[in-house]
């Protein structure tokens, strides 16, 4: 009697455990599919939040965006072998929308963006170490630890 409690309870949990994970990744990944339009306003509203952005300025941040996001939905059309030559495409683009929203902003502006861009290059340095967690941070085990006198 004892053992079938027992190997229903572990059955349970095992059950319990399985059935317990995952469940934010599927949800991440069931978002709808932004179209490049409706990914520069996005970051344009963004911009204007954060950099708190004139209507001139919403305007030339917009086309800038609606530029780069096009381009990168190009990319990404692409096939996958074709990918790894249009990225120096994609980079350079980047580069140069970025030097285009600089010229746009004033330097006040500017620091503030900077100080944004800082802080998500934060955010997504903790991201990846959080998925590179249990690959390197464990310590090395020593066979023959060494003797106490």
């Amino acid at each position: 009697m004892k053992r079938a409690i027992l190997t229903i309870a572990i059955v349970a949990m095992g059950l319990t455990a399985a059935f317990a994970q995952d469940t934010t990744r599927r949800a991440r990944m069931n978002r709808p599919k932004l179209t490049a339009e409706q990914r520069a306003e996005k970051s344009t509203a963004v911009m204007e939040k954060k950099l708190a952005l004139t209507a001139d300025q919403k305007t030339k941040v917009y086309a800038i965006e609606l530029d780069r996001a096009k381009k990168a939905e190009a990319m990404w059309a692409t096939e996958a072998k074709d990918r790894k030559a249009k990225r120096e495409e994609l980079k350079a683009a980047m580069e140069k929308s970025k030097a285009d929203l600089e010229g746009v902003l004033t330097a006040d502006q500017k620091t503030k963006l900077e100080a944004f861009r800082a802080e998500g290059r934060e955010k997504a340095g903790k991201m990846r170490e959080g998925f590179r967690k249990g690959k390197g941070d464990k310590k090395p085990v020593v066979s023959n630890p060494p003797s106490q006198s």
